[in-house]
């Protein structure tokens, strides 16, 4: 790793060693980061990711951490964010937003809001990155990003760019093609619509009031942790196991919602993993679901 310090320094490449994850997770759980990299274009990204390929440097590429969970021991190699042009969100053609992958979706719903245009207003209020909204095709309240997306631009692992039209992107309930190829999203495309300012302020307040009441934002957490099974509800599955408000160290099943795995205090990644089995263990058992998670764990 050294040399690919020096690699970076030399460069002029934002970096920070041994850079705590738990600072960049909204679970607040994580060891540290060999090496924490900001690249700020296009130029920066294929560079760096041409030394680290050549040189077999392990590498992960971060979002707003929003729905991850980091290993006790932290991560080998390097992690990249994406910051500088790739927090760029911008309106085209009048009815489209352009939004780099680093961006906030929050912002991306605001900038939406700004100009009048409706189709985001399910997203307000998830605290992802555009390009980790891509990847997981990200979704509540009935709507998902397939509903708007027309097209999505990427970095591949060899540092060639390219272009994912809707169809290519092949998004499913949390999933798409970037999930097995390995593709890094620089930003991505929306097709929107216009309506009154009003009526897309009322939605995005009525959905952001729903998530208040009805999930536990008041402590860390990754979100929803287990996906939806076909024909139930995961939250409800373990609420009918008895399991709402089972603790294991500091992570704990929300008393508020049994969908989501909180941190209360000092958990650890061992303390989420430990509950997360027991939880599926005894669903699986009682109910015959076996509940996949939702939450990227490394």
């Amino acid at each position: 790793m050294t040399k690919f310090i020096d690699f970076l320094r030399n460069n002029n490449i934002e970096f920070i060693c041994d850079e705590p994850m738990k600072h960049h997770t909204t679970f607040k759980i994580g060891g540290n980061a060999q090496a924490f990299v900001t690249v700020k274009d296009i130029a920066e990204l294929r560079s760096v990711i041409k030394y680290v390929n050549e040189n077999r440097i392990p590498l992960f590429i971060l979002g707003k951490g929003s729905n991850l969970l980091v290993s006790d021991e932290g991560i080998k190699g390097a992690v990249i964010s994406l910051g500088g042009n790739f927090m760029d969100i911008r309106v085209i053609d009048g009815t489209k937003i352009y939004a780099g992958g680093g961006a906030s979706l929050m912002k991306m719903c605001k900038v939406a809001l700004m100009n009048n245009l409706s189709g985001l207003e399910f997203a307000y209020g998830i605290p992802g990155s555009v390009g980790g909204a891509v990847f997981m095709n990200a979704g509540a309240y009935g709507g998902e990003m397939k509903d708007c997306l027309i097209s999505a631009d990427y970095v591949t692992p060899e540092g060639e760019e390219g272009t994912f039209t809707l169809e290519e992107m092949a998004l499913g309930y949390r999933t798409s093609v970037f999930k097995t190829n390995n593709y890094i999203i620089t930003g991505c495309t929306v097709s929107l619509e216009r309506a009154e300012n009003s009526a897309i302020k009322e939605k995005m307040t009525e959905l952001l009031s729903r998530r208040r009441d009805k999930q536990p934002i008041d402590y860390p957490s990754a979100g929803s942790t287990f996906k939806r099974p076909e024909g139930a509800f995961a939250g409800t599955l373990i609420e009918s196991c008895g399991l709402k408000g089972y603790s294991v160290g500091g992570a704990q099943v929300s008393k508020k919602h049994a969908g989501f795995v909180i941190n209360t205090g000092g958990a650890t990644a061992k303390d989420v993993n430990t509950l997360i089995k027991n939880v599926q263990e005894k669903v699986k058992k009682e109910t015959g679901y076996f509940l996949e998670t939702e939450v990227i764990r490394l």
